[in-house]
């Protein structure tokens, strides 16, 4: 994966070429610059600022309500910190559903305005004539089947998508639709991991997993969920590498003490 001893830049052909050969593909989100500059540097392949930003970046219980111009400030930020992996950004709820005009408008926008590789749209079958006009205008996009958090209303509950036959069906199909159509890649969300493996297997293009086992081509979490900083949330397929929210809690309570007690700063941290 290197060029002359150099990382090798990550593109959506690299993707492709990562699944012919059964070498699985890294995935985390990140959304601003310093976040950006740790993951890129660790050699992640795909660097998505995902519209969760809305829950752990804004505070926000769904991804609904984060705007188009806030997804452009995240994923410039990302972009001026990514040397060598691929950034996807999210298209969020309202930038192009039902009408694909306008989501040619907002992926000319968030490719012209962030300098981002690709864009990732939530949707099957209903938003093909989106898709197909997106690509016509040669930007990259991938797909996200399964649970897709812009339809939480429609869905209920973020339980897991497709155990039922019929969904199941409806997903591979729009699994090969969205393929046929021209996306580089797509994401797995919480689905059984049977149906994903077999996904997986009768497709050309990656599919990545969150929630959706180990039988895909890869993996994609959200970095705040993999460093422990968010604690309210505990899906079985998440994995927590370290517990951020109390190491920088201690952090801080000692700094707070110290400022109280007056032994910050000491005499060799002033002028």
């Amino acid at each position: 994966m290197s060029i002359q001893g150099k990382p090798r830049i990550v593109t959506t052909h690299v993707l492709n070429e990562m699944k012919l050969r059964g070498e699985k593909i890294a995935m985390l989100t990140a959304y601003d610059f310093s976040m950006a500059r740790i993951v890129d540097q660790a050699g992640i392949d795909v660097i998505l600022v995902g519209d969760s930003a809305s829950n752990v970046m804004a505070g926000h219980k769904s991804t609904l309500p984060i705007t188009l111009d806030q997804m452009i400030y995240h994923a410039q930020s990302v972009v001026r910190a990514a040397k060598r992996a691929l950034v996807v950004v999210d298209m969020p709820f309202g930038a192009y559903q039902g009408n694909s005009k306008e989501a040619l408008v907002s992926a000319i926008r968030i490719m012209k305005e962030t300098g981002a590789q690709a864009i990732k749209m939530e949707g099957g079958e209903e938003i093909l004539e989106s898709v197909h006009r997106i690509l016509s205008a040669g930007i990259p996009v991938m797909g996200h089947l399964g649970l897709t958090p812009q339809s939480i209303h429609k869905f209920g509950t973020y339980v897991v998508r497709a155990r039922k036959e019929e969904e199941a069906q409806k997903l591979v199909k729009d699994a090969k639709l969205l393929e046929e159509t021209g996306c580089f890649g797509i994401v797995l969300e919480k689905i059984p991991a049977k149906l994903a493996g077999e996904v997986a297997r009768n497709a050309k293009i990656p599919m990545i997993g969150i929630g959706a086992g180990n039988q895909v081509d890869g993996q994609v979490l959200v970095i705040h969920d993999l460093l422990g900083i968010t604690q309210d949330f505990s899906p079985r397929f998440l994995r927590r590498y370290h517990n951020l929210f109390a190491e920088i809690s201690g952090s801080v309570e000692a700094y707070l003490t110290d400022v109280k007690e007056e032994r910050f700063p000491n005499e060799k941290e002033q002028y």
